[in-house]
């Protein structure tokens, strides 16, 4: 699924929000990816940084590469490496103070701790089945949040059919059912299922058997062969399909610190594409303020079930919202036990700033108590923007003006800016007073980005 995302290994730079830590004048960060980080992208990042000069945070910035273009995760491209893993321990200056970040935390993410002797600020992998869509719908159901209707721990076609036949008997008038598999992502391990013509009686588990080969698949070049072989392996939930003229996706973000401590973090409503609408995006930050508490509150439950469990780090429960009539119904979908699509905005937000979350009104203050928003995404992509280098990026934002302005404290931020040559792709953050603001300012983006690469 991750190779059906285009210029899916430059999502790697999504952590370059870190190096924002750089302003603080004793930190240094080793930064590790598959493949060298340009210097200008560097630079954008370290201009960005207030109160520090961009070369002292750059002499405490180590970049290494793999040099490795390869499909193999990031981290076994290290542990491959024993000459690699050596530069990083010589980086670091004191192993005692020093720790790693991931993406997400998988058994090789330990194994390369283990290897280098520091912890890790993240969940547990032999936790992680409860961020699974099966794990998830079990945390929802011990918590007492409300959640679709559905099964969940289905390896095989027949499982699959049963549960469907018991969504149709548990609600008659069923429309659409959505099958997931447990370790899909961003909605590209989903896919629909329709009851239209759907016979009643006997024939009902016959017709499911024939129809199941036509799923509609969220994942571009997704077959039936290979889902099937992904279900059988890490296994996948069948839930109804929550219908509704009015729909929104938030999502609520939690952290558990090292000590055992919880805190909401922020909310988001995501930007949902795809065929069905199930497609990350982007996201608004913060959430509708009509639901924001609602959802986070919501979210405090299923959070303090996974912290009694001992969960660490951050993490995101995704929520589906639906009006009805003047009032809106909630509905648990996910848990995501890493770090997603909403954490580097946020934390951008936090580093340019130095305003902190109001968990009371679910409002983003600056120092001086002025409201800040943003819209952010991940797809910003056109054939126009393909040829465009990180230089040619830095030169049209500067003279549009498209920047984040310190004093005022808006403006836009671009990442995943090594995606934009070769695949006409790249990442922004657009940061406003209102939504309103924030939105505008997406827009011209776009606008000054697709009347710049239609003029060259």
């Amino acid at each position: 699924m991750l190779a059906n995302i285009s210029g899916v290994h430059h999502y790697e730079e999504r952590m370059l929000c870190y190096l924002m830590l750089l302003r603080l004048p004793r930190t240094q960060i080793v930064y590790v990816t598959s493949h060298p980080v340009p210097e200008p992208i560097i630079d954008y990042y370290l201009h960005l940084m207030p109160g520090i000069p961009a070369q002292h945070a750059r002499e405490r910035l180590t970049l290494l590469s793999c040099h490795d273009g390869s499909r193999t995760s990031l981290t076994e491209k290290i542990i491959e490496r024993p000459r690699l893993q050596q530069r990083i321990r010589d980086a670091i200056s004191d192993l005692s103070s020093a720790y790693m970040i991931c993406f997400n935390v998988t058994e090789l993410e330990r194994d390369l701790a283990l290897s280098l002797d520091l912890p890790i600020y993240g969940c547990d992998p032999d936790l992680l089945s409860l961020g699974s869509k099966s794990g998830s719908r079990k945390i929802f159901r011990e918590a007492g949040i409300a959640m679709p209707e559905g099964f969940e721990d289905l390896f095989t076609p027949d499982q699959i059919v049963d549960a469907l036949m018991g969504l149709k008997q548990r609600r008659p008038a069923i429309r659409r059912a959505v099958v997931k598999l447990n370790e899909g992502f961003s909605g590209e391990g989903n896919a629909v299922f329709a009851y239209e013509g759907a016979p009643e009686g006997s024939n009902l588990r016959g017709w499911l058997r024939e129809r199941l080969h036509h799923l509609a698949f969220e994942a571009k070049d997704m077959t039936w062969e290979l889902f099937e072989e992904k279900l059988s392996t890490m296994g996948g939930i069948v839930e109804e399909f929550i219908e509704g003229e009015v729909k929104r996706s938030p999502s609520a973000q939690f952290r558990v610190d090292p000590l055992g401590q919880l805190e909401p973090v922020s909310t988001h409503d995501q930007v949902l594409g795809g065929e069905s609408g199930q497609v990350f995006l982007g996201c608004t930050f913060p959430a509708d303020a009509h639901y924001r508490l609602a959802i986070q509150g919501d979210g405090l439950k299923a959070a303090r079930a996974l912290a009694e469990k001992g969960v660490c780090g951050r993490f995101a429960i995704d929520f589906l919202s639906v009006l009805e009539g003047n009032e809106w119904r909630h509905y648990a979908i996910e848990i995501n036990l890493r770090r997603g699509g909403t954490t580097h905005p946020f934390m951008m937000l936090e580093f340019l700033t130095d305003g902190c979350y109001d968990p009371d009104t679910g409002n983003f203050l600056t120092p001086a108590g002025q409201p800040r928003c943003y819209y952010a995404s991940d797809n910003l992509e056109s054939p126009l923007y393909r040829g465009l280098a990180p230089d040619d990026l830095i030169d049209i934002a500067a003279i549009n003006r498209l920047h984040f302005d310190g004093a005022s404290q808006k403006g836009v931020v671009f990442h995943l800016i090594g995606a934009l040559s070769e695949f006409g792709k790249l990442g922004v953050l657009c940061i406003a007073p209102s939504h309103e603001e924030a939105n505008a300012l997406y827009r011209r983006t776009t606008e000054v980005l697709d009347r710049e690469s239609a003029d060259a």
